[in-house]
């Protein structure tokens, strides 16, 4: 059951004006991942899906970080000694878990710190709106452990935010992508200061909240639905959507408040 009493084991959540807060909460080792923090975020992202009080969500990093990627003692040590079944197990958990954050109806924004590497790095990556701080370094560094880029849809979603070419660079180098970097090539939004970054990803989030439940689900279905799509087959996925949006209630409440010169009230119907 997702709502404000949710107590997850592996990460802090709070739920405040329709907006939920994952905060990776591993400090001492700049916010880790492990087998069992990988399941519960992608069981949190799919019961998203039946908890219509939440309406946006951001997933930030205790204590100046993000998330420095599977723990190298919990994680990547297991896996050296895992047979071919078990290794598949746990790769088709990881990519589920960025199934789960694509799939869930509310917009996801990052508010990414410090280090965001790794399966860090995918997290900010499957996120719908990324802020950052200057002093953010993202680096895509399986190759560094002797493992492809092609991890939890890297290789087909990075190269979409930012080019084939800056994918191709960072996918096989393992480099830091710096702050500015980031923003530039259109990883992030925006950089904002360290000390206003929680503060202006949820502002983002509680403006997200406040728009239409059904519009924004349907936005960011759409949105992922389309990257397969033929511009032709596109416009007709897109007719077919807006025409379910122009059914709701929220709708009809955005236009009587155009008609009286007042700003809508969503009420998510």
């Amino acid at each position: 059951m997702i709502d404000a009493f949710y107590s997850p084991t592996h990460f802090r959540w709070s739920l405040q004006e329709n907006v939920a807060t994952i905060t990776l909460s591993r400090p001492e080792r700049k916010n880790p991942l492990t087998f069992e923090s990988y399941a519960e975020l992608r069981d949190t992202f799919r019961a998203l899906d039946r908890a219509p009080q939440v309406k946006a969500v951001v997933i930030t990093g205790a204590q100046g970080n993000f998330c420095s990627g599977g723990d190298v003692h919990d994680i990547i040590g297991p896996l050296t000694k895992m047979d071919v079944t078990g290794l598949l197990n746990f790769t088709r958990m990881t990519g589920d878990l960025v199934k789960a954050m694509r799939a869930c109806p509310q917009p996801i924004v990052a508010a990414v710190d410090g280090t965001c590497a790794g399966a860090g790095a995918i997290l900010a990556m499957a996120s719908d709106i990324r802020l950052a701080t200057p002093r953010a370094k993202t680096t895509f560094l399986f190759v560094r452990v002797g493992l492809a880029g092609c991890d939890m849809g890297a290789c087909a979603i990075l190269p979409r935010l930012i080019g084939h070419g800056r994918a191709s660079e960072l996918l096989y180098s393992g480099r830091v992508m710096s702050a500015d970097e980031g923003e530039r090539w259109g990883f992030y939004n925006r950089l904002v200061p360290e000390t206003d970054l929680l503060a202006e990803a949820l502002r983002m989030a509680g403006d997200l909240a406040k728009g239409p439940t059904f519009a924004h689900a349907m936005t960011k279905k759409m949105l992922h639905r389309e990257w397969s799509m033929g511009i032709e087959d596109a416009l007709d996925a897109e007719a077919n959507a807006q025409a379910l949006c122009m059914q709701t209630e929220d709708f009809r409440r955005a236009y009587r408040a155009f008609a009286e010169k007042k700003q809508p009230i969503f009420e998510g119907d």
